[in-house]
């Protein structure tokens, strides 16, 4: 049967799962220094950017390259990550804490948010598939989430809903840890890989 065959959706789906079960392992190793997540994080997008675009690989080979080239930067972004993130948490636990519950702090962790959001949602994939500096890859960021506004905010839904999926319940949690980064950066790769495609058609100069 036709289902069963090298060609069949569901030999490819089976392939397409078990490439994420080790990019995902791969993800975990390679991130638990935790200094080295983003680094890890860069890697990963540039296995699944050839996945969407179906092109056959190594995931192991592809992973180990990626993450060596882009090393330094990629720890550099994902400090910048990590610290973005962890002020906007602060700020709003502040606001949720504090007695009187001042408003500039729900503010302050609203308006961190966006501006990592909007730097950082294409910054690792674009570190993974074009060579730029730190600055100029989270300006390529901004400007290109700014110009494909209503596709990013279906980015950012898919991932909120794959985040939220699998934080639904105690067993997708567990299936979560398994395959859930791997499946999140997958999920991203195929907006962010059209979005890609556009801008090297167009040819647009302005790019930093």
């Amino acid at each position: 049967m036709r289902l069963f065959s090298v060609d069949g959706k569901l030999y490819k789906f089976m392939s397409t799962l078990w490439d994420i079960l080790k990019l995902n392992f791969l993800w975990l190793v390679f991130s638990l220094p935790i200094v080295t997540i983003g680094a890890s994080t860069v890697a990963a997008y540039s296995v699944t950017l050839k996945m969407v675009d179906n092109h056959e690989g190594n995931i192991m080979s592809d992973f180990y390259e990626s993450f060596k080239k882009n090393l330094k930067q990629g720890i550099i972004l994902g400090l910048i990550t990590i610290f973005l993130a962890y002020c906007a948490y602060i700020n709003i636990e502040v606001f949720n804490k504090a007695k009187d519950n001042p408003i500039i702090f729900l503010i302050s962790g609203i308006f961190i948010s966006y501006i990592g959001l909007v730097h950082i949602t294409y910054a690792f994939p674009l570190l993974a598939r074009y060579e730029n500096t730190i600055k100029g890859t989270l300006l390529n960021s901004r400007k290109i989430t700014y110009k494909y506004f209503f596709r990013t905010i279906l980015l950012w839904i898919v991932v909120a809903l794959l985040i939220g999926f699998f934080n639904f319940n105690v067993p997708l949690i567990f299936i979560g840890l398994i395959i859930g980064p791997s499946t999140v950066f997958y999920g991203a790769s195929a907006i962010s890989k059209k979005i890609f495609r556009n801008i090297e058609n167009d040819n647009i100069s302005s790019w930093t």
